[in-house]
């Protein structure tokens, strides 16, 4: 069985630079947030991750953020979330 990340940073940013890499995309957003899994799996049946004021289903192995609230609410229009794994430093 294949491992996944247990940690990951969701990054918000506008819609129109949908085309960068993720890496880039840090300079960009205007907000973001490292989740952690919580062990438990969402209403879409992928992971359950949380932290920063942001709670997310994503599928760990496309990276794909299949729901998600910030704060509570959706993300308004023109924008969007993007994903990249965080290096687990050990730390909680």
């Amino acid at each position: 069985m294949e491992e996944f990340p247990q940690r990951f940073e969701i990054l918000i940013v506008p819609q129109h630079v949908e085309g960068r890499a993720a890496a880039d995309l840090a300079e960009v957003a205007i907000r973001s947030a490292v989740v952690e899994a919580t062990g438990e799996l969402g209403v879409s049946g992928y992971p359950h991750f949380a932290g920063g004021g942001m709670v997310a289903e994503i599928d760990p192995e496309t990276r794909t953020v299949e729901a998600l609230l910030v704060d509570g609410f959706e993300l308004d229009y023109g924008l969007s979330a993007r994903v990249r794994a965080v290096a687990d430093s050990g730390e909680r």
